[in-house]
Formats: C-alpha cells, sequence, structure tokens
C-alpha cells in the first residue's frame, strides 16, 4: 500500500513536518512494508518555507533581523530550488511565536523584521519574492517592513513614527529613501484569506484581537 502523509501543523504544537513523521511512525508500528511519502503543507502561517523548501529541494539562509518587540534575533529565509525565488515566512521575523503570551501586544509589535528579510533578499540579487504572511504578532499595516525598506511615517511635526499606536498621528509618508530596488521586484503572497485589511470584516477587526495577551505593556509616551 502507498499512503501520501500531507498535513498541516498544529499551531503551536508541531510543524507540519513533525506532524507528518508521527503519523508515519503509527502507520509503520502497524505495518512496517507500507510505503509512505511525506509532504506537509502550510497556509501562509508557520511551516510555509519549511515545506516549499523541501519540497523544491531549496536553500535555507540565516540572518539576524528584528523581532515584533526589535529585539535581534537569528532566523531564516530561503532560496527555492529555482534559485530564483526567495521565500519569507513573516512568522520567522514577526511572529506570535517569538513572543511570550504576557509580550503579545499589536500596540506595539511591528513588521520591521520581515522587511529586514526583503532588504537580506535584495542583496543577494534576487527579484522574485513569495511572502507567507500568516502567524504575525502584528497589525501594523506593513508600516515596519516599509520603514525597513527606507520609507519614512511622519507626523505634523515631522517627528517619525516606529509604532502602530502612533499611526493616528500620520500626515505625511515620505518615499524619498525608499529602496528602489523595490520597482523590480515581483511579489507574490501567500494566505488562506480573504480579508480586506479594515471594516466590520477587515483583517485588523477580525484578526487583530487574536495577537493580544493576557497582560498588555503600555505603549510608550
Amino acid at each position: 500500500m502507498k499512503i501520501i502523509l500531507s498535513p498541516d501543523s498544529f499551531k503551536g504544537s508541531l510543524t507540519a513536518r513533525e506532524v507528518a513523521q508521527t503519523m508515519a511512525e503509527a502507520i509503520h508500528s502497524i505495518d512496517p512494508n507500507t510505503e509512505l511519502h511525506l509532504l506537509p503543507v502550510a497556509d501562509g502561517g508557520e511551516g510555509t518555507l519549511e515545506s516549499l523548501i523541501d519540497t523544491t529541494r531549496g536553500t535555507f539562509i540565516y540572518r539576524t533581523v528584528q523581532d515584533p518587540l526589535h529585539r535581534p534575533i537569528e532566523t531564516c529565509f530561503g532560496l527555492l530550488g529555482d534559485e530564483q525565488t526567495v521565500v519569507i515566512e513573516m512568522a520567522k521575523a514577526s511572529g506570535l511565536p517569538l513572543l511570550k503570551e504576557t509580550e503579545r501586544n499589536p500596540l506595539l509589535a511591528t513588521t520591521f523584521g520581515t522587511g529586514e528579510l526583503i532588504r537580506h533578499g535584495l542583496e543577494l540579487g534576487k527579484r522574485q519574492f513569495l511572502i507567507g504572511i500568516g502567524g504575525s504578532a502584528t497589525n501594523d499595516g506593513g508600516l515596519g517592513m516599509l520603514r525597513a525598506l527606507g520609507m519614512r511615517f511622519l507626523t505634523a511635526d515631522k517627528k517619525e513614527i516606529t509604532f502602530p499606536h502612533e499611526l493616528p498621528l500620520l500626515t505625511t509618508i515620505d518615499d524619498s529613501h525608499f529602496d528602489p530596488r523595490i520597482h523590480q521586484c515581483t511579489f507574490t503572497i501567500a494566505c488562506d484569506v480573504e480579508h480586506p485589511f479594515i471594516g466590520p470584516n477587515g483583517a485588523s477587526f477580525i484578526f487583530g484581537p487574536q495577537k493580544r495577551g493576557k497582560r498588555q505593556h503600555r505603549p510608550p509616551s
């Protein structure tokens, strides 16, 4: 008998590959002769990078970036087997698993680290990007990501906005230092929902509350 094992991850517990391996061990404990093919999948969240790199025989690339609260972490992105397409899993740099539950706060958490991963891909000379946006700890509308690529967000008195809770003060977007290599790039977004950003069915309303912890940090004044 031939069986294909193609599970998603068990969020917060097991990666998709770990689930597939567990299933394989259970099946082989009953019938060691069963032919198994492990093809773990992902929906744009945790495990997307590993699934795509494993399937295409790509390469993992390790870099130091900022986590959602601006602390340095070592993480990774990847190149598909075609050696042209950069794969970035947002959860690797800006994800909920990087924070303790008491640290989760969408008023403070940013996507800056995801922007840094994009910049590292640019520095490798790559211009095709596939970004899985699930599993993030953020709700900043891309504020941090764009800042990491040179965009500036300013208040009326020209103070630079760095945290999501400051966005209501936004009056000017300065793109004069935005990385010009972005204009040469193609970005494909991997996700399994179709919510707009705002509104009663928007991503902020639906998913923003999921990024809160039990105890909120007060935003800096």
